[in-house]
């Protein structure tokens, strides 16, 4: 079948490629349920994106045609163009992190059979002055018993090729494709192109390192913190109290209220983001408020607040529910409702002075 002849070999390969499209598709599919399940089942790891496509055949002519022709031919090596082309089906994992980069290849190395590997991330980092796209490349082939599964048994034959990169590293290779001279160029406008590429290289550095030290300080809350009394101020027991390790007199931040709130509602999940605002809507009415006073003002009012949720969830035809923050909203304003007053809409706040006017407020 191979030959010297590349108008009989783009004419063959034509001919494979139309022959097996709709197979082709189908292991693009396939592929991509596949990892995007594995991926996701695997804990710490958070991907943004999985994507794949079918190269296009003209492209992939184009391809072996500017790196793989001249050599074959210089050395009389007969070719089938197909042999060349890895990534006919190609898919991108785009995690966040870059540490992510290396689990996800770890996952994916236990499923399947790898052919080759290629590491931009090493071959830019091992330079001085070199900056540019980096990304991991894996060559796969279905392995082990998955080859005999009735659901893959058509693709078996079907190598793919996987990019793995971060959210900042495809950022990064979309707008490098559109910088259209490179390499002739003068070194100044060579210089601001690195300059630009280290830039993202620095924000993927710092990205990493932000979340790392955000988990530093979630676990500096956890362990030292206020006391939290394990009775409330009305004898109700509360959560249990960790060892006191600290005073308590830092001004409360998001650390601080998560501690706080996932005790006084253990089980609950609070997200990052509702946290990161509700705990800026706190301190912008009360600029001074620490942990010690936050944890006070739930300890106060939680119970009142407790029972009204159970009064509130009772009426008759009521479909609501107070949520964790609607609570501590409450609770906020019944520790001081000129300060908090605010925190609840008019209607939340005339319906819970009726119930606290009705039961000794």
């Amino acid at each position: 079948m191979s030959s010297l002849d590349f108008d009989k070999e783009k004419n063959l390969f034509r001919e494979y490629y139309s022959d097996r499209l709709s197979l082709l598709e189908g292991a693009n599919t396939s592929f991509c349920g596949l990892i995007n399940a594995l991926l996701t089942h695997s804990v710490g790891i958070t991907i943004s994106k999985i994507e794949g496509r079918v190269k296009d055949k003209e492209e992939c002519i184009r391809k072996f045609n500017l790196k793989y022709r001249k050599a074959l031919e210089a050395s009389e090596t007969e070719y089938s163009i197909k042999d060349h082309i890895s990534d006919l089906i190609g898919l991108r994992v785009v995690c966040l992190y870059e540490d992510d980069i290396e689990n996800i290849q770890n996952v994916l190395q236990t499923h399947f059979d790898v052919i080759d590997v290629t590491d931009k991330i090493s071959q830019i980092e091992s330079t001085e002055d070199s900056f540019g796209y980096k990304g991991l490349h894996l060559d796969l082939k279905l392995g082990g018993s998955r080859r005999e599964m009735p659901e893959y048994k058509a693709f078996v034959d079907f190598s793919f090729e996987i990019q793995i990169r971060t959210i900042i590293q495809d950022s990064w290779s979309v707008l490098d494709h559109k910088i259209k001279y490179k390499k002739s160029i003068p070194n100044k406008l060579k210089r601001r192109i690195n300059t630009l590429a280290a830039l993202f290289e620095l924000a993927d550095r710092e990205f990493r390192e932000i979340r790392t030290s955000t988990e530093a300080e979630i676990k500096k809350a956890e362990e030292d913190d206020i006391e939290i009394s394990s009775v409330l101020d009305d004898g109700v027991s509360g959560p249990p109290t960790p060892e006191r390790k600290s005073n308590g007199n830092g001004l409360l931040n998001a650390f601080g209220f998560l501690k706080i709130a996932n005790h006084f509602f253990n089980g609950y999940e609070f997200e990052s983001y509702k946290v990161d605002g509700f705990t800026q809507e706190i301190t912008s009415m009360e600029p001074n408020i620490t942990r010690t006073m936050f944890n006070t003002h739930m300890k106060a009012t939680i119970s009142r607040v407790k029972l009204y949720k159970i009064h509130f969830e009772s009426v008759e035809g009521s479909s609501e529910i107070l949520n964790p923050f609607t609570m501590i909203r409450h609770c906020l304003y019944l520790s001081d409702k000129t300060i908090y007053s605010s925190m609840l809409t008019k209607v939340s706040k005339e319906a819970f002075e009726h119930w606290l006017s009705n039961n000794n407020g």
